[in-house]
């Protein structure tokens, strides 16, 4: 099995996802850790994170590769993990480093969790993507990636693409526009708005599930919401178009489930900002590794070059 088959960990807030992936992307065993153990530990997350990897890895003696995705911002070297919202305890932290040193003979690699799940979808992907496309995922927050000939496109430091923190209405951040929570604001707006189109979704608690599901039923306020996010992710799909004049763009993450409902609106924003030249050849399209997205990422990271 020895470089055949390497480990994929796709760090969270809550979890820790993990899968024994085959060269070919099939993910042959799976396992989700909750992390609330590691951070209520005396010892800190860090320390049982590192710790925890010794279990993990006994189970897969013949591993000698690992990837990381990581929710945050991380060093231009993918050593050091700078900024991890979720895990405030691995600010400023050489994780790289300090596995190495635990672990002498596996191979690390560490990677933002969006450009993991991009490099997933270049390597794994169902429709072979191109050696560029620009990568958005919709779930808690809004994470992006730019594959630039086949490789994350960094920036000068290391963290190029963060798309979630551009502004865009009323000088917000996209995220909080769209993320989760954003889109349950639009939900909470639209339903006071329109008490007699909300059917099912009154007195409910309000999910990103329940809205696509009562969306799939045709639930006029549900439709509007997504015809709304289609419309605020649109105008941010149309400036960075305009600035890396890429072609393909994906999306995965949870909220993508709903892009079938987003689309009209998404795809009329875009060409009403957009010149010919730009959208004669877009592709705006669904990724295609699903839920395994974060835990396939990481383990396509083991395709990077040695350092």
């Amino acid at each position: 099995m020895k470089d055949h088959h390497f480990l994929g960990v796709d760090v969270g807030g809550t979890h820790l996802k993990i899968g024994l992936v085959s060269k070919e992307g099939e993910i042959v065993s799976f396992e989700k850790i909750d992390t609330a153990p590691y951070r209520d530990d005396p010892k800190g997350f860090n320390t049982c994170f590192i710790e925890g990897m010794k279990g993990i890895l006994e189970k897969y003696p013949d591993v000698r590769k690992v990837g990381i995705g990581l929710p945050g911002l991380i060093s231009k070297d993918r050593t050091t993990t700078l900024e991890i919202p979720a895990i405030p305890a691995l600010n400023g932290f050489n994780l790289k480093g300090e596995l190495k040193k635990k672990y002498p003979d596996i191979s690390f690699f560490l990677e933002n969790d969006a450009a993991a799940a991009a490099i997933g979808e270049y390597r794994f992907g169902k429709d072979n993507p191109p050696k560029n496309f620009l990568f958005i995922t919709m779930g808690t927050g809004i994470g992006s990636a730019f594959v630039l000939d086949g490789s994350v496109f960094k920036g000068s430091r290391g963290n190029a693409m963060e798309m979630g923190h551009m502004l865009s209405r009323g000088n917000e951040g996209l995220e909080t526009l769209i993320g989760r929570n954003g889109i349950l604001k639009i939900m909470e707006r639209f339903i006071q708005a329109y008490p007699r189109l909300a059917g099912e979704l009154e007195n409910k608690e309000l999910g990103t599930h329940l809205l696509v599901d009562t969306a799939k039923t045709g639930n006029e306020v549900s439709l509007m919401v997504f015809e709304e996010v289609g419309r605020i992710l649109g105008e941010a799909i149309v400036s960075v178009i305009r600035v890396l004049d890429v072609t393909h763009v994906y999306f995965g993450g949870g909220i993508s489930a709903g892009l079938e409902f987003m689309m009209p609106s998404l795809e009329k924003t875009v060409r009403q900002y957009l010149t010919p030249y730009y959208v004669r050849d877009l592709v705006l399209t669904k990724a295609t590794l699903k839920n395994d997205a974060g835990t396939l990422g990481a383990a396509a990271l083991c395709f990077m070059e040695e350092e």
